[in-house]
């Protein structure tokens, strides 16, 4: 099943909002509610009515974006590390190197893995080997 697109903000509110301890059914009855107030001392420069526009496009797909998951229409290399810095809670040279065209060395499990794989954009690419997973820009030859 194809998951969901949202934009890389969107993301970015729901797995901060995540990160602080939002769990998926409040997300959902919330924004239901179009009550998001609240979530302005989360992270004040974020605008939770973002979400409410989400929703109110289809609502179904919304419980959906929150219960199973998303993909980012357009990730970028600093989207990316902002991203598993969220979601995964990895941390640039603790947990990965930086690259200028994404990262390497990355450790995560295989659920983590997947995970990223669904939600990330057509430009990306990911690989494994010894080191850790690599996700890497992919060049523009590779659109062709």
């Amino acid at each position: 099943m194809k998951r969901p697109k949202i934009s890389q903000m969107e993301a970015y509110i729901i797995e901060t909002l995540r990160v602080n301890g939002i769990t998926n059914e409040e997300i959902i009855h919330e924004v239901k509610e179009k009550d998001v107030s609240k979530w302005k001392q989360i992270h004040e420069k974020y605008d939770y009515e973002q979400l409410i526009t989400l929703a109110e496009k289809d609502f179904e797909a919304f419980k959906q974006i929150i219960n199973a998951g998303y993909a980012v229409k357009f990730v970028t290399v600093g989207g990316l590390e902002r991203l598993l810095r969220l979601k995964f809670q990895k941390e640039p040279g603790e947990d990965y190197q930086k690259l200028e065209t994404g990262v390497k060395g990355l450790k995560l499990d295989a659920a983590s893995l997947h995970e990223l794989e669904q939600m990330l954009s057509l430009n990306w690419k990911v690989e494994k080997d010894e080191q850790g997973i690599s996700v890497l820009l992919k060049e523009q030859k590779e659109f062709i």
